[in-house]
């Protein structure tokens, strides 16, 4: 039977979910009914589902409007066990059980109000609702640290393409699509020195895409120094280590790099605040700076608009969260570079239900780059 909060007002149940019910409050296993299906819904057994920096601040209660208890688990892969009436995935490629998929986990957006219609900013629609992070436990399988993913009636499915498997898409994870919509969002040219911020799966996918997409040369800022590995794995030209170096010694080697001038393009992912003022300090004249790291508000910093910005002539872009396309785009071209871009290399551990604190505290404290539940 369920423990802890969800005895008041659960029956008996059937499926097992690891639920965070408050924040930094332990995570309990709850066993939740099997739903029942409606009409244009799809049911999934979870292969996999990853834990993010974005887990870690729900955690820490670090983001507002999250209905605890939730079930957390925002991008996961699963194999379709009942589809009621959906016989093709959002592209249209036939779909039906058994088949390995993953699904965008924005939902229930309305395309009717003034973000939608108006600014074509549906990440910003107030009827907004993510998988994992603003469903409440209450609602049912809709995360997926859980052994069923209950897909409502709208979500928008994708069959994995033929060539890819299962870890190299969870192994970047919402990194994967967070990175392809940070490099896509810079409007960045071939030839272009691009910078990236911060060495967790966001970072690392935006430099595998910023060189797919023909960056002159990619250099990266991070820690630790198993994380940067990685980066050279996927194509990473130089390697800055925040741990053995300092911001003038840093400064220092990217300018030489560059003529002088700094980088065309800096994609900041790290999520921590200190890493925008060393950014902006680093962009050349006349170049782009794209945040992505900071879904959750990880605090202030001090800003020179006359400095920083004006004289730079710069343009600084926000990127917060992605939209469907950025998904299938990114595993489309995952699919056909897949072995220059070897994902499943992020994948540090994999955890049960029970052992998803561990796997919160693993990721927090740096010591798996990717940690995966495995139901």
């Amino acid at each position: 039977m369920a423990r802890g909060l969800a005895a008041a007002y659960l029956p008996a149940m059937s499926v097992r979910a690891a639920v965070m019910v408050a924040p930094d409050a332990p995570l309990e296993i709850w066993e939740l009914d099997d739903p029942e299906l409606e009409p244009g819904s799809v049911l999934l057994e979870t292969v996999a589902s990853e834990v993010c920096g974005t887990d870690v601040h729900l955690l820490h209660g670090q983001l507002a409007g999250v209905p605890y208890p939730i079930i957390p688990g925002h991008v996961s892969v699963g194999r379709v066990l009942e589809n009621r009436g959906v016989n093709s995935d959002a592209l249209g490629n036939p779909l039906g059980p058994g088949d390995v998929v993953t699904f965008y986990d924005v939902h229930e957006t309305c395309w009717s109000c003034w973000h939608c219609l108006v600014a074509r900013q549906p990440n910003r629609c107030p009827s907004r609702k993510v998988y994992g992070i603003t469903y409440s436990a209450r609602d049912g399988l809709l995360g997926g640290w859980a052994e069923r993913i209950y897909l409502k009636p709208g979500v928008k499915v994708f069959r994995i393409p033929e060539g890819l498997s299962v870890d190299q898409v969870i192994g970047g994870g919402c990194g994967l699509f967070t990175g392809f919509a940070g490099v896509d969002r810079s409007g960045m040219s071939m030839g272009d020195t691009v910078l990236v911020q911060g060495a967790g799966p966001v970072g690392l996918s935006a430099a595998a895409f910023a060189g797919l997409s023909g960056a002159g040369r990619v250099l990266m800022i991070g820690a630790p120094e198993s994380r940067l590995d990685l980066g050279r794995a996927l194509g990473v030209d130089e390697t800055f280590d925040l741990e053995t170096t300092t911001l003038e010694e840093r400064k220092d080697r990217i300018l030489s790099l560059t003529g002088g001038r700094g980088p065309d393009v800096i994609i900041e992912a790290a999520g921590h605040a200190s890493a925008v003022p060393e950014g902006l300090s680093l962009l050349r004249d006349g170049g782009t700076y794209v945040i992505v790291g900071h879904y959750t508000d990880a605090g202030d910093v001090p800003l020179n608009p006359h400095v920083d910005l004006n004289r730079k002539h710069a343009t600084v872009l926000g990127q917060w969260g992605t939209d469907f396309h950025h998904l299938t785009r990114a595993l489309t071209l995952l699919a056909r570079h897949s072995e220059a871009l070897p994902l499943q290399r992020i994948i540090g551990k994999r955890y049960s239900l029970e052992e998803a604190d561990q796997a919160l505290a693993d990721v927090e404290a740096l010591k798996v780059t990717k940690a995966l539940i495995t139901p």
